[in-house]
């Protein structure tokens, strides 16, 4: 048996939109259009003191998404920024958080996950801006999402990579990097910053940037969402 799986990445910029406002409820008004199973969240979080949240948790309440808890002393619904939010039924196994190197304070988040009784490993980050870095920060999230029992693995967020799919060679011959369109600038989407990696565990129906006005105007990037498959689900 397959099941389907939808999941999307999105760099929310702290719930700032392209009008100089910021919305949180905007911006949650976008992600519960998805209608993803999976959202990984980049710029989740403010940068100064604890890291406030830019998504209030009691945000959440109501709605079919909830944050995955990860415990690290901050007010902040992940790391660096990083979050990622389920769908209710998913069950979330174990989680982790780590720093990445380079000049940036850069890093990502894990959850081990069950969907349908089937584990996947769900890596979500936001790498720096500058190249020497991010293959640096490519190898540590290769180590990072590397299997114990668990066979499938995701590795989605903020690539930050203007170039060719060959610069994000360094995540190792397990995943591929999905040729993703467009996500920024969201007003003119040009640049491909926002990408899924995958293993073997998945294939792919769909994959698209989410171009409706509220998404245009909620941040300078657009959603990426992907449809997957998660192969021989039981």
């Amino acid at each position: 048996m397959e099941t389907p799986l939808r999941v999307a990445t999105y760099n929310i910029r702290k719930a700032l939109g392209n009008d100089r406002r910021r919305d949180p409820e905007r911006t949650l008004r976008v992600i519960e259009a998805l209608d993803a199973d999976i959202v990984v969240l980049q710029e989740a979080d403010m940068r100064l003191g604890l890291r406030p949240p830019a998504l209030p948790p009691e945000l959440f309440e109501g709605h079919s998404l909830r944050p995955v808890v990860f415990t690290h002393g901050r007010d902040s619904l992940g790391w660096h920024g990083n979050a990622i939010l389920i769908r209710e039924g998913i069950k979330v196994l174990a989680t982790a958080h780590i720093d990445l190197p380079g000049l940036e304070p850069r890093g990502a988040v894990m959850a081990d996950l069950c969907v349908r009784g089937r584990e996947l490993r769900v890596v979500g980050t936001h790498l720096g801006l500058i190249r020497a870095s991010r293959r640096r920060q490519l190898a540590a999230l290769r180590a990072f999402a590397s299997p114990t029992q668990i066979s499938a693995r995701l590795v989605a967020g903020d690539f930050n990579e203007w170039s060719r799919l060959k610069h994000l060679a360094g995540l190792g011959p397990d995943f591929r990097v999905l040729h993703s369109p467009p996500t920024f600038h969201a007003r003119r989407p040009m640049a491909a910053l926002d990408r899924i990696a995958l293993t073997d565990d998945f294939s792919l129906r769909a994959i698209a940037a989410v171009l409706t006005p509220e998404a245009r105007r909620a941040s300078d990037h657009l959603p990426l969402v992907a449809d997957l498959i998660l192969k021989g689900t039981s």
